[in-house]
């Protein structure tokens, strides 16, 4: 290859990266506060001062994590004007698949039809659909590929302890699926959906914070009766901390974006993990950001995990909540403890 042929080749590799099309899909069943209060011993007053839920979706008999992923996957690649033959790879974030292994990405890429095209799961939690938007940007970016589907997905309701034990776990947790078309830009424009640079980070000091371990490797067997008994396969969390600590970091990281973009926050649109309506709230709060530009689907949809930033964004996309060149803060904090943000222009 001679130097004139090479510097050709790389005028034409992608400089940027855009979200074209997004969907979400939802649990068929809608389940109120008064439905889980009768079985948590709680109310619906409880639950909604300390979380703003009202409602969360779970899945019926027939439906799992993969279909709910191929309804939202469906939807987004409608709304990209794309058929799924034109993907070049997955990269699908869940903390509840459907097998222990393999993997949810290539269940989605069968009922998609579009083998052999690579499929890749990530299990970051609450930051799994950023940490999944950080590789499609890099593949894209690096001209590796030029078409990246990107799901979140989770199916909660079969793995909630719906005990009073478990009331301050379950009733956070709803199911349902986010997916973004991720592709190519040719020229870095600060609009119709391009993509800054993911930034990403983690504090494995916090990992028992918010975990399950069992069925777990670690153990020998992986799960006995005996923890099945103890409920030891069902979520622990210290919510006081995993809180306060979110709040923290979230401001802070948050922060750093709109000074290394030089924003004005009074013009950004907030669409954060859904975990706490009253994490967001501080959160826009402490970084200037108008409680009327902020994203808040957990009153209606509950906590769902990696889905929840990409529902969130395919509702204020749909629903004209960004305009065009608006900037659009996507910022995750979650079990791990992992975190993530980026920035998307409207």
């Amino acid at each position: 290859m001679t130097f004139s042929t090479m510097i050709d080749a790389m005028s034409t590799q992608p400089s940027g990266a855009r979200i074209s099309g997004s969907g979400r899909a939802l649990g068929a069943r809608c389940i109120t506060n008064a439905e889980l209060a009768a079985v948590l011993e709680s109310s619906d007053d409880w639950i909604v001062q300390r979380t703003g839920i009202r409602t969360r979706y779970f899945i019926e008999p027939g439906q799992s994590n993969t279909s709910l992923a191929l309804e939202a996957s469906r939807a987004a690649l409608d709304n990209a004007a794309l058929n799924a033959s034109e993907l070049d790879a997955i990269v699908f974030a869940t903390l509840s698949p459907d097998m222990v292994f393999p993997g949810n990405g290539v269940l989605l890429q069968e009922a998609l039809g579009v083998a052999p095209i690579p499929a890749l799961d990530v299990r970051n939690q609450c930051s799994g659909f950023l940490y999944a938007l950080s590789v499609a940007g890099a593949w894209i970016r690096s001209g590796m590929y030029r078409r990246v589907l990107v799901v979140g997905s989770e199916v909660h309701s079969t793995g909630l302890d719906l005990s009073p034990q478990g009331r301050a776990v379950s009733i956070l947790f709803g199911d349902g699926a986010g997916a973004v078309v991720v592709e190519a830009a040719d020229t870095r424009v600060q609009e119709g959906g391009a993509l800054e640079a993911v930034r990403l980070g983690a504090d494995g000091s916090g990992a028992r914070l918010l975990f399950c371990d069992r069925p777990g490797a670690a153990h020998h067997p992986s799960i006995t009766s005996e923890d099945l008994e103890a409920g030891r396969h069902y979520a622990q969390m210290e919510g006081r901390q995993v809180f306060r600590r979110a709040v923290e970091l979230l401001s802070q990281e948050i922060g750093a974006l709109i000074a290394r973009h030089r924003l004005d926050p009074q013009r950004a649109v907030l669409v954060a993990h859904q975990s706490n309506r009253r994490i967001n709230e501080l959160v826009a709060e402490r970084t200037g950001i108008p409680e009327d530009r902020v994203l808040h689907t957990i009153e209606q949809w509950g906590n769902t995990t990696a889905g929840s930033i990409p529902m969130a964004l395919d509702l204020a996309r749909r629903e004209g909540r960004m305009a065009s060149g608006d900037p659009v803060i996507m910022a995750a904090f979650g079990s791990g403890l992992t975190w993530g943000t980026t920035l998307m222009w409207g």
